[in-house]
């Protein structure tokens, strides 16, 4: 049971949050408890939807930006954002079970999406504080500075859902995963 209220509809959500779960629940077909639990803050809700739908218009491709969120939940033991993830990266992205077990680990099956991981995952455990050569192989990889700065936004913003989820032990609402069990 969640530690935090989940509104158990949009209606029962602050008004102020209303149209903004209207429109995830057109783009997703569902309101996930991730989405209605961040409404109890209509800021917090505008601040996390706004952010994703400016990187989603970025440079990196949606599979990298599935793998990034996978090892980024892995890497902070979230298992609602893992199970979200590895949802969402089955049925949206088309990542397959080998792949998803490699972005888990810090890396991925596909060599160019295997440095912006590999560099994420580094962002994610050093809290920023990566060498230089961290940021050398993920340029050399063929990453560009605009790149460089959404994987960094992605590591943040998926840390931050991580983060809200693990606060309010949101209910997992997606096929489960735990991180644990599932990453050897």
């Amino acid at each position: 049971m969640s530690r935090l209220p989940i509104p158990a509809s949009i209606e029962d959500a602050p008004t102020a949050a209303h149209g903004l779960l209207e429109t995830v629940k057109k783009q997703l077909g569902v309101v996930p408890n991730l989405f209605r639990l961040v409404s109890n803050s209509p800021a917090a809700l505008e601040g996390y939807l706004g952010m994703s739908a400016a990187l989603a218009r970025g440079k990196l491709p949606p599979a990298t930006r599935e793998r990034i969120a996978l090892a980024v939940a892995q890497i902070n033991g979230c298992s609602y954002c893992l199970s979200a993830h590895t949802y969402l990266g089955k049925n949206l992205a088309k990542l397959d079970d080998a792949e998803i077990l490699a972005n888990r680990h810090g890396g991925s099956n596909d060599p160019k999406a295997a440095a912006a991981v590999r560099f994420a995952a580094r962002v994610a455990e050093a809290r920023g504080h990566v060498s230089d050569e961290d940021l050398r192989a993920v340029k050399l990889a063929g990453y560009d500075d605009a790149q460089v700065v959404e994987i960094v936004q992605h590591v943040a913003l998926n840390t931050w859902t991580n983060y809200i989820n693990e606060v309010a032990r949101t209910a997992i609402d997606f096929p489960v995963v735990t991180v644990a069990a599932d990453a050897a």
